[in-house]
Parts: C-alpha cells; structure tokens; sequence
C-alpha cells in the first residue's frame, strides 16, 4: 500500500500528517485553522487521497508557520507514499470553475520542486485567514513534494472562491498523477529511468 506517516516539530509547529495514496479521499483534518481545514478537505476528498492531519501552532503569532509546515509535511508524506513512483502516471492537469472563479492547475511528479504561482485574490483575508497562505502551503507542498506545479487564476473575483478551486484543481490533477497507469504500471515514468 502507498502509505505514509511524518511527523514534523518545530520550536513553531507540532504536525502529524498520515496519508494513504489509494484511498477514497476519507479526511480528518485538524489544524486550529479553520479554513485551512476546510481546504485540506477539498484536497483529500477530490484527489481520492485519505488524509488524516494534526498541528498546533503559534497561532498568537499568526496562522502561518501552521499552514506552511502542513504543506512541507504532506509534501514530505506524498514523497515517501510514491517511493520509486514505478507505474504511476506522473503527468497531470485540470481546469476547474467555480461559480464566477476558473483555476488551471498543471503538475508533474518530477522531484524537481518548482513553482509557478499566478493567482491573486482581491482581499487580504477569508474570514480570519490570511489569503497570502494559500501560496505559501502549495511552495511548501511542491518543494518536498517534489512536485512541478503550476497554478493559474484564469478568471475570478471571490476570493473564497479562488483559494477553493486551487485547492480542488491541484487535488483533480493530483489524483490523476499518482494514480497507476495500466499501460506501463511496472515501470519507471522516465526514460532516465529513475525519477
């Protein structure tokens, strides 16, 4: 089974994250950051990738040492759960809308982390969180991840809305790239012949 446990403790953070790659996007998601539970949420339940997630943060600081420790942890979780990455499909993207909001997400499970972020949001909040943090979890997802990621806001003006359909996008993608192709499930995605 492509499984994985980490554990991350910081003089900032205390995270535990468990994953399990062939799941049915069962989650149980903690962070004493409500809205970024709600979208680990999304992401558990649109990529099909069960995921358990605990933190406590300095959250008399801000929420943002929480959300980009989660993000390195679930990098680090999905890292370990592909192992060698034999037979999965590697490459993967998705358009997905939102009411008013488009979001393209394109990724590759190279292990050559690389970001590419063009996405705004019109406020500097969603309720009590910080909009900044969005980028600031998917930089630390996709950099122990591994992960080339590129994010796009085609079209939108809710920034609720925005962050969601990023959240949903990735996980769309995410889904499709680490799931087994069954044209070459015994081999490596490269013709380096590792990845």
């Amino acid at each position: 089974m492509r499984k994985a446990s980490v554990s991350r403790v910081t003089a900032e953070t205390e995270i535990s994250v468990e994953i399990n790659l062939d799941g049915t996007g069962v989650y149980d998601n903690q962070t004493g950051v409500g809205f970024f539970d709600h979208m680990l949420d999304q992401l558990s339940r649109h990529s099909l990738i069960d995921m358990t997630v605990r933190a406590k943060g300095d959250y008399h600081i801000d929420d943002h040492h929480t959300v980009e420790d989660v993000g390195i942890a679930l990098g680090q979780a999905l890292s370990q759960a592909l192992g060698d990455k034999k037979g999965i499909r590697r490459y993967a993207s998705c358009h997905l809308p939102m009411d008013d909001t488009q979001i393209r997400a394109a990724l590759d499970l190279s292990a050559r982390p690389y970001l590419i972020w063009n996405v705004t949001l019109p406020t500097p909040k969603i309720g009590t969180f910080d909009t900044e943090l969005v980028r600031e979890f998917f930089q630390g997802f996709a950099t122990h991840g591994g992960i080339t990621l590129h994010v796009d806001r085609i079209h939108g003006f809710n920034s609720h809305h925005i962050a969601e359909a990023t959240f949903k996008a990735v996980a769309r993608a995410l889904r499709e790239a680490v799931e087994t192709d069954p044209r070459k499930a015994d081999a490596i995605p490269s013709t380096k012949g590792a990845l």
